[in-house]
């Protein structure tokens, strides 16, 4: 499988498990319609409906796309950490992912 060349950031990240400083990545605030993929291997793991403002400086969701939790389960990429039991949303469950570890693509998708 071709993989995306990532910057030394996103390496750290995404292969060597690392996590960016809380409030600085550029889809912590981030609300449109569209699909989040792995920015390493470009496999869909979040849609925005799924998206929601915790307040703790990452991109939180409560629900991933079927086949991924946190990482992707296509190249293994590092995304972030999962938390239950904190009841932010109704599913009780937050990932809290990079923004180092995703791009976004614009528009609806399902």
């Amino acid at each position: 499988m071709q993989y995306n060349r990532l910057s030394p950031q996103e390496e750290k990240i995404i292969l060597h498990k690392g996590t960016e400083p809380p409030f600085s990545g550029e889809y912590d605030g981030l609300f449109e319609d569209g699909v989040y993929v792995c920015r390493r291997c470009n496999t869909p793991l979040y849609r925005s409906a799924d998206k929601f403002h915790s307040g703790c400086g990452w991109p939180s969701f409560d629900q991933e796309i079927s086949r991924t939790e946190i990482t992707c389960a296509t190249c293994g990429a590092h995304l972030g950490h999962v938390f239950a039991g904190e009841r932010l949303t109704s599913k009780n469950t937050r990932h809290c992912v990079n923004s180092l570890s995703l791009r976004f693509i614009p528009g609806e998708h399902d």
